[in-house]
C-alpha cells in the first residue's frame, strides 16, 4: 500500500430487505434482525387458553418463580412454562407430574436464547369430572366410527408361539401374566416391553409398543396389561392416539387393564378384552392338562365307539351265520332251480300254443290264398287268353280275325289262331257253353 494512500474504506453494504421473502444470498438479514422480528411478532400475540400436563417441574423455596414444562397430552411435544410465584400462590393446582392443567399464558420469545416459552399467569386443573366427560365424548365419535364394531374383531390364534406382553416395569402384571400362560403351557415364548403405564410418558411409549409388536412377524398377538390403579392412573389407555393405534393394529391384541369394574377405551377396540392380567394368561394359551384330557376322552369315546361297532356287527354276522341258507346254500339253488323249470313249463306251453295259432292261421290263409290265386280259378275250368305280346286279352275288339294267341290252361297251355271276333258284354249266366269251332289249322 503505497504511503500517501489514503485509510480503506468498507464498501457500502445494501439496505436490509423490509420483509423476509425480499431476502436474498447476497442481502441476507443479521440473526439479530430475525430474533427482533419474531420478538415483535410474539409480543403481538394475546394471551390464550391452553391445555396441556406438566412436566420437569422446578420450583424453589423462596424463589420469584417457578419453571416447568407443559407437555402435549397426546403428542410428543412441549414447550417451556413459568409462573411467578405470587400468581401461584393464587392457584389451587397441585404442581405434580403428569398433572392435567389448563393454563392461561402469554407466549414470550427471548431473542437472545432464541426461544420461546409461555409465561404463564393462571393454573387451572383439569377435573376430572371434565376428563371423564371428554372420554364420554370420544367414545361416542370412536362408535359411530365403527371402531367397537364386532365384526372388525380379529380372532386370537389357539396357540400362539410368541406373545408380544407390553407391562410395567417389574410390575405384577407381568408376573401374572407369564406365571399363568406357562402354567398352562410351558411352551409359549414371550417378547416382553416394559413401559411406563401411567403419568405422562405412558401413552407414547405404550403406543410404540403396540406399533413395534405389530411390525413383528415373530409375534402372534399383543396384551397390553396393568395392574388396577386409580381412574387417574388409567386415562392413558382411554387416549385417543393410542386407541386408534390399538384398533389399527393387524395382529390381534388383549386388553388387561386395571380391575373387572374398569373399562378404558382400549378394551372398547381390543379383540379381546381381559378382566385381569391372569384372565388373559389363561386366554392366550390353552390349558396343556386340560388338553390332554379332553383327548383322552375323546380316545376314550373313540374305543367306545369302535367296540361297540365291531360288537354289533358281529351281532348281526352270528345272526346270518344262523340262517338255513347259510348251513345248506343248495337250498336256494334247489328252490330256484324248481321255479326255473316251473317257469320253463309255462314257456313252452304258451309257446306251443302259439306255434299250433299260428299254424291254423297259415292254413287258413294258404288255402285263401289258393281260392283266389289265378291258378285256382285255371284249376275250376277257366282259361287265360294273351296276344302276341303276351297281354291278357279281354275284349274281342283289341285281336283281329287270324291273329295267333296262346292259351293258358291249368295244366299247360294251347296255341291257337283267332278264326272268329264277336263283341259281346259278359253274361253272368251265359248257359251252355257254345261248341267251339273247330280251328281250320288246328291245334299248334
Amino acid at each position: 500500500m503505497s504511503e500517501h494512500s489514503g485509510p480503506v474504506r468498507p464498501l457500502p453494504r445494501p439496505e436490509l430487505a423490509a420483509t423476509a421473502a425480499e431476502t436474498t444470498p447476497e442481502n441476507p438479514w443479521p440473526l439479530r434482525l430475525l430474533n427482533t422480528k419474531i420478538t415483535e411478532y410474539v409480543n403481538r400475540m394475546s394471551a390464550l387458553w391452553v391445555e396441556g400436563q406438566l412436566v420437569q417441574i422446578n420450583r424453589r423455596p423462596g424463589a420469584s418463580m417457578a419453571f416447568m414444562t407443559l407437555r402435549d397430552a397426546d403428542a410428543d411435544m412441549s414447550i417451556s412454562l413459568t409462573i411467578y410465584a405470587r400468581d401461584l400462590a393464587n392457584s389451587d393446582v397441585e404442581l405434580t407430574d403428569g398433572a392435567r392443567v389448563v393454563v392461561h399464558a402469554k407466549p414470550v420469545f427471548w431473542p437472545k436464547r432464541g426461544s420461546l416459552q409461555l409465561q404463564a399467569r393462571e393454573i387451572r386443573a383439569v377435573g376430572l369430572g371434565d376428563l371423564l366427560a371428554r372420554i364420554e365424548q370420544l367414545k361416542k365419535v370412536l362408535a359411530a366410527e365403527g371402531l367397537f364394531d364386532p365384526r372388525r374383531k380379529v380372532p386370537l390364534p389357539f396357540l400362539p408361539q410368541t406373545v408380544g406382553l407390553i407391562c410395567g416395569r417389574e410390575s405384577k402384571a407381568e408376573h401374572d401374566v407369564v406365571v399363568n400362560a406357562k402354567a398352562r403351557w410351558p411352551g409359549v415364548q414371550f417378547e416382553i416391553r416394559e413401559v411406563a403405564v401411567q403419568g405422562v410418558n405412558a401413552v407414547q411409549e405404550v403406543t410404540e409398543a403396540i406399533i413395534e409388536f405389530d411390525r413383528d412377524p415373530r409375534i402372534d398377538v399383543i396384551v397390553v396389561a396393568r395392574g388396577g390403579g386409580s381412574v387417574e392412573d388409567l386415562l392413558p389407555f382411554s387416549n385417543e392416539r393410542l386407541v386408534r393405534v390399538a384398533a389399527a393394529a393387524a395382529t390381534p391384541l388383549i386388553s388387561a387393564i386395571g380391575h373387572e369394574t374398569d373399562t378404558p377405551l382400549l378394551d372398547l377396540v381390543a379383540d379381546y378384552r381381559a378382566s385381569t392380567p391372569t384372565d388373559a394368561a389363561k386366554r392366550i394359551v390353552p390349558d396343556v392338562a386340560e388338553e390332554r384330557s379332553a383327548i383322552e376322552r375323546a380316545r376314550a369315546q373313540a374305543r367306545a365307539a369302535i367296540e361297540g361297532r365291531l360288537v354289533r356287527e358281529q351281532a348281526a354276522l352270528e345272526t346270518l351265520r344262523s340262517r338255513p341258507v347259510l348251513a345248506n346254500p343248495g337250498v336256494v339253488v334247489d328252490r330256484e332251480l324248481e321255479r326255473l323249470g316251473v317257469s320253463l313249463g309255462r314257456l313252452r306251453a304258451t309257446l306251443a300254443a302259439h306255434l299250433d295259432r299260428a299254424e291254423a292261421e297259415v292254413r287258413r290263409l294258404h288255402a285263401q290264398t289258393v281260392a283266389l290265386s289265378p291258378a285256382g280259378t285255371l284249376a275250376r275250368g277257366y282259361a287265360v287268353v294273351r296276344n302276341r305280346q303276351r297281354q291278357v286279352v279281354l275284349d274281342a275288339s283289341t285281336v283281329q280275325i287270324g291273329e295267333p294267341v296262346e292259351i293258358l290252361l291249368a295244366r299247360g297251355r294251347l296255341g291257337a289262331e283267332v278264326t272268329a271276333a264277336r263283341p259281346e258284354t259278359f253274361n253272368h249266366d251265359p248257359g251252355p257253353d257254345p261248341a267251339p269251332e273247330p280251328s281250320p289249322k288246328g291245334e299248334q
